[in-house]
């Protein structure tokens, strides 16, 4: 483990709680973004720049969850913000949300993402607009049906069961970075048809140093920055994938790298060698960056709440020994609500950018061509009008009867929405229950009862500590006699 994953960026680092509510609180001179044109009826969409050079990077990468509150409570539904040298127009809520991500007038295009990503993902499946982007989605989406899938569960439950045993001899690992190795074997298994193999760590810091670059704030390769980082990470990856593209052509299989290699579109299309590195070099890091994330979460709230964890915990031993297929993750009902409020409360990718092509409108204000705009899943998950006691974990939420998540077509988006809905949203959720599964069965864990895991948003969440945990090996004889 490299000193970058134990030591916390600058936005993590403690300070007194009256410190932080004055730096989330203070105010900066409001403006309007742009004047609507005359005769329009449209209203000015109204924020601030925040603080000189940096706006409010910082408060988005230290506050999260909070900053994103403080920003609806504030202006509403939609705002402009300064960050990272330019202006960012705020979605938030529902309504807000479904206008941009629906994208009926396809107003909205993915070049919102390449402000951020262009230089680490670059042509990756989410950063491609209208017909390109329904082409390569097409044919990408021959790898998630619901066979693939199965052929996937066969594929990882080894994997994972063989990784989590090794676990044992660890009295407090940190979870996340456990779980990130494991996900990112899982992934190159999968995905690649290959195990991940002695230079693992090497590319999980390059997918961590090219996520991580996303949100720099000195956006020029400085050595030792963490642009020129994500920009050393991207050619490790270029690399990585080159070098074994090769053998995936010559040689068809059932892994999604080989498909890549051997798709064809309608008329005949097939992706390019740079076509397959790119999607390739995305759809992995989406694959195990997302899953880590959604597992620590749910972890945490089961270390956090032993009665959920025991009562996952009978589902999962009722089913065997057996790694389970898909049919008998589907049955493990109590992972499901458990995921989906962990899925709430900490959503994997907490800003969806895009960027207007043309003069628009969202909810009665004009918004003009060019412009950056940001929709913004946290508000929604913790929106009062739409969940009840919005901060508590309460999986029960999300079962029959209560639902929710049902208040609003967007009150729970964690996978986004419109044609851009993530697409490997159930491998995703299959492989997070897959880990806990095996977690459940392996070992029982817990954290000391004044604990709190803090994110770190400076990028996608990553725990500030890495999750410590006090991780026992489960004594099934005894698990048995308790039953």
């Amino acid at each position: 483990m490299t000193i970058r994953d134990r030591v916390p960026p600058l936005t993590s680092i403690p300070l007194p709680k009256a410190v932080d509510r004055r730096l989330l609180g203070k105010r900066y001179p409001v403006r309007e973004l742009a004047s609507p044109p005359p005769g329009s009826g449209l209203k000015p969409v109204l924020g601030d720049a925040g603080a000189p050079l940096l706006g409010h990077s910082l408060d988005s990468m230290r506050f999260g969850v909070d900053f994103a509150l403080h920003r609806y409570e504030t202006y509403g539904p939609v705002s402009w913000m300064g960050s990272l040298g330019t202006k960012i127009v705020v979605l938030a809520g529902p309504e807000a949300t479904q206008i941009a991500l629906v994208n009926k007038d396809k107003v909205y295009s993915q070049a919102g993402w390449r402000f951020f990503i262009e230089r680490f993902f670059h042509r990756g499946l989410m950063l491609l607009d209208f017909e390109e982007h329904h082409l390569h989605r097409r044919i990408m989406q021959e790898a998630f049906t619901r066979d693939k899938l199965a052929t996937y569960a066969r594929e990882f439950g080894p994997t994972l069961r063989a990784g989590i045993a090794e676990w044992g001899g660890q009295d407090r690992p940190r979870l996340y970075w456990a779980l990130k190795r494991l996900t990112l074997d899982v992934a190159t298994r999968v995905f690649m048809g290959m195990p991940s193999g002695p230079g693992a760590a090497k590319i999980n810091r390059a997918f961590v140093d090219s996520v991580r670059a996303a949100t720099a704030i000195v956006r020029v390769p400085v050595p030792g920055g963490r642009w020129a980082a994500g920009l050393s990470g991207r050619k490790v990856l270029e690399r990585y994938f080159a070098e074994n593209l090769p053998a995936k052509r010559n040689s068809p299989g059932d892994d999604l790298f080989s498909a890549l290699c051997h798709a064809t579109g309608d008329d005949g299309e097939r992706f390019s060698d740079d076509d397959v590195i790119n999607h390739m070099i995305f759809l992995m890091m989406a694959a195990h960056d997302t899953t880590t994330i959604t597992s620590t979460a749910a972890a945490y709230h089961l270390a956090k709440h032993p009665e959920w964890q025991e009562r996952a915990r009978e589902e999962s031993l009722a089913l065997g020994d057996e790694p389970p297929g898909l049919a008998e993750l589907d049955r493990l009902k109590t992972l499901d609500l458990v995921i989906k409020e962990s899925l709430r409360l900490t959503a994997p990718v907490p800003s969806l950018p895009r960027k207007a092509l043309r003069d628009t409108e969202v909810l009665g204000y004009h918004i003009p061509a060019g412009t950056l705009v940001s929709v913004s899943p946290n508000t929604n998950h913790f929106s009062p009008e739409h969940w009840s006691n919005p901060r508590s974990f309460d999986p029960e939420r999300f079962a029959e009867g209560r639902r929710e998540d049902k208040s609003h077509r967007y009150a729970w988006m964690p996978f986004g929405g419109g044609a851009h809905k993530c697409i490997g949203l159930h491998f995703g959720m299959f492989e997070v229950k897959a880990v806990l599964h095996e977690m459940l069965r392996a070992h029982r864990w817990s954290v000391p009862s004044s604990y709190r895991m803090r994110w770190d948003y400076v990028s996608l969440p990553v725990p500030v500590d890495g999750l410590p945990v006090h991780l026992a090996a489960l004594d099934r004889g005894s698990q048995k006699s308790h039953e």
